[in-house]
């Protein structure tokens, strides 16, 4: 059951390493302090539904160093509640705020922060990487935040700390990306996929992407995609088809099984699979021929871990990139509907749904709109 706490004061001070864009973006107007806010709580593992509890907590002001974020806009994410379950390798201290990425703004800061760094009231920021932004607003070490230029859309900016970059640096980590090269994909109608599509596109890249339902085609191709074939048996004689025959370095696997395996028989002599989701739950078995014959690669990535390791410059670089594709149109998310965190048990419920038409957010809708 979803339950309201009143006016307990939690903590909701998170540190963090600074990763802002060298582009420094004009204030808006600073949204009212406010003096409390609602956030998702849970203190066990389990059930999304059963174990989430929503608290209201007196904010302080911000400390010296620190900045008041409200308007928080948060996706609900795969693995936010794979979080929730205790099934993903991410464990964070319990009870805690489920909530890997969003954005909102300053509201207020605290001494030391000046206008120079960045951070200032009406500043739109990204939130720190595993924040814990399922609330209405938090305390927030400044130098974590990540100033977004105005011309960004805030609810892209919400949603791109996790799918568009990890499609960007998949796309770049593995394999350097050539003009006219191609690259295979699976799950390309999900979230990561569509970013995969049109980043790939924008650095002259050509995808072959492979989907369960052949009436994706005409969408997929239509945002950018060069060939969209059914992910089955079919699929070894049409991807020689569809690229002549061009050899292929690059696959991304979100699903595992059957379907890694159809990417890996497509790759070149040499070639790299990239493992960063498993749909199905199945797991991926390599034939020795693969490794012995054709010299593949085996990889993994978890954008969770990149953001650990990555060095400042390197997270600057890319949010400056990626802000970039934002104001041209490239990174749009469909948001199917943005929740207050006090319907917390609407929200989630649906986002555990299939058939959406869209991303589901916790927020203002209010704030998702405005700039």
């Amino acid at each position: 059951m979803i339950s309201v706490i009143p006016m307990i004061p939690i903590g909701l001070t998170a540190p963090g390493n600074r990763a802002h864009a060298g582009r420094m973006p004009s204030a808006a107007p600073a949204p009212a302090s406010p003096t409390a806010a609602t956030a998702a709580i849970f203190a066990r593992h389990g059930n999304p539904l059963e174990v989430l509890e929503t608290a209201t907590a007196e904010l302080p002001a911000p400390g010296p160093g620190e900045a008041l974020v409200s308007g928080i806009l948060a996706p609900i994410n795969p693995a936010d509640l794979n979080t929730i379950e205790g099934s993903y390798p991410a464990r964070p201290p319990l009870p805690g705020t489920p909530g890997v990425e969003g954005a909102g703004r300053v509201a207020a800061v605290g001494p030391g922060v000046t206008e120079s760094t960045g951070i200032a009231p009406g500043t739109v920021v990204l939130l720190p990487h595993g924040y814990g932004t399922w609330r209405e607003a938090g305390i927030v070490d400044a130098a974590s935040l990540t100033p977004v230029p105005p011309d960004v859309p805030f609810h892209e900016a919400a949603m791109l700390k996790i799918n568009p970059a990890t499609a960007w640096r998949m796309l770049h980590d593995f394999v350097e990306p050539q003009p006219g090269a191609w690259v295979i994909q699976n799950a390309a109608n999900s979230a990561v996929g569509r970013h995969v599509i049109a980043i790939a596109r924008e650095l002259g890249l050509r995808t072959v992407n492979l989907v369960r339902r052949a009436e994706l085609a005409h969408e997929l191709v239509a945002a950018g995609a060069d060939a969209v074939l059914l992910d089955d048996d079919s699929a070894r004689d049409a991807i020689a088809e569809a690229t002549e025959n061009a050899p292929i370095l690059l696959a991304l696997n979100a699903v595992g099984g059957e379907s890694a395996m159809r990417l890996a028989g497509a790759l070149a002599h040499g070639g790299t699979l990239v493992t960063y989701g498993a749909m199905s739950r199945q797991a991926i078995k390599v034939p020795a021929g693969q490794l012995i014959f054709k010299d593949l690669r085996y990889r993994g990535f978890w954008v969770s871990h990149w953001y650990r390791e990555a060095d400042p410059a390197d997270r600057q670089a890319m949010f400056l990139r990626l802000f970039d594709l934002a104001r041209m149109g490239l990174l749009r998310t469909p948001v199917e509907r943005v929740y207050p965190v006090s319907q917390l048990r609407e929200a989630v419920a649906r986002a555990m749904e299939g058939g959406r038409n869209g991303k589901i957010l916790l927020g203002s809708p209010e704030d998702a709109r405005a700039r």
